[in-house]
């Protein structure tokens, strides 16, 4: 029996801990966060401190980061270290201590064809807008088809299986290809840009008359399809060319009988087309050219009152082309009026030997 003076056993209990340790990653997240919270700080910091041009910079960039930086500087806010090109439309409103930017005229070029293009591509998200919001053209979106070629913006309106464009062989717009026509003029015309308008058919040859073919119709076509844009109300002098192609240019040439190669082609040229196209027409004479001589007229002959009139006239000009191939002429003798006669010759009979 244990007494009261026993030392009492004293128990130690130890709690090992088969886990790993957490480590670090926690401050890695907590970095990620401080950095982020800088970020948005440094952003509304920017923000505040910006100028109108430099979040109108900010803004362009986000809408179209890949023009933005083609076309310009790649920084979004001009920092210093960068030229910015900034148009004004008031000559007066530029500093004299502008310096002068000198571009060489390939880079000028670009600059130029960039711009054309970005207001080619608007003009086209303007004309999808407008498909979506009129019923009118909204109900023939499947036969409109809108693309960016090298040439400018190019609008196809396409015959669909059951809803052509015109009836066959016939050169006459139906009353829902010209409503879609005139609803596209007055977007169209709000760039100055030349345009073409050519006619396209399939290769189903034209059943009519003869003489009368696939071209004669397609240019026919194109002919009353500029008319419907300028009833839209399409300036004419906008109007460049019209054309007709006949089946020369397919839409689907693995079948040449798709009606969808029935179309009308609406092309909005860029500043570099139309240029070709300007000095393809003015073609100066050359010396490998054969300039037909021109055409003369001769002068109206009158009538003569009389015959000897007649003789006299035509004897003048028997002299005169002899007087050109330098033939000589015997003029006759002058006799005065009061000199006698010279006495006649005896015949040789009556001469005496």
């Amino acid at each position: 029996m244990k007494t009261l003076n026993q030392a009492q056993p004293i128990i130690v209990r130890r709690i090992v801990k088969k886990g790993k340790p957490h480590g670090g990653a926690w401050k890695v997240a907590f970095a990620d966060f401080a950095v982020a919270m800088m970020a948005f700080f440094l952003v509304l910091w920017l923000s505040q401190s910006a100028t109108t041009e430099e979040k109108q910079a900010i803004a362009g960039y986000f809408e179209d980061p890949i023009g933005f930086t083609e076309g310009g500087s790649p920084s979004v806010i001009d920092l210093g270290g960068a030229v910015s090109i900034k148009v004004v439309d008031d000559p007066d409103s530029i500093p004299i201590s502008q310096p002068e930017i000198k571009l060489e005229e390939s880079q000028a070029q670009d600059i130029v064809d960039q711009v054309e293009q970005r207001k080619l591509r608007s003009l086209m998200n303007v004309i999808l807008e407008q498909i979506e919001r009129s019923p009118t053209l909204r109900e023939y979106r499947d036969q409109l088809k809108l693309d960016i070629t090298d040439e400018g913006l190019r609008i196809q309106i396409v015959d669909k299986q059951g809803r052509p464009m015109f009836d066959t062989g016939s050169a006459e717009l139906k009353e829902y290809s010209r409503e879609i026509i005139n609803e596209l003029a007055p977007t169209i015309s709000r760039v100055d840009n030349k345009l073409v308008v050519s006619g396209h058919t399939d290769a189903r040859p034209f059943p009519g008359f003869a003489g009368y073919s696939n071209w004669e119709l397609s240019s026919d076509r194109a002919n009353a399809a500029r008319r419907a844009l300028v009833e839209g109300g399409l300036p004419e002098d906008h109007i460049s060319r019209v054309v007709g192609l006949a089946s020369s240019s397919l839409y689907d040439s693995s079948e040449p009988f798709n009606p969808i190669n029935r179309r009308i082609t609406i092309l909005v040229l860029n500043r570099r087309a139309a240029l070709i196209m300007e000095d393809a027409e003015q073609v100066n004479p050359g010396e490998d050219q054969i300039v037909p001589a021109p055409v003369r007229v001769p002068p109206p002959v009158a009538k003569p009152d009389s015959v000897d009139s007649a003789a006299a006239r035509s004897m003048d000009d028997i002299m005169q082309k002899l007087d050109e191939r330098g033939v000589t002429r015997e003029e006759p003798e002058q006799v005065p009026a009061d000199a006698k006669p010279a006495p006649a010759k005896p015949a040789a009979d009556n001469l005496v030997w």
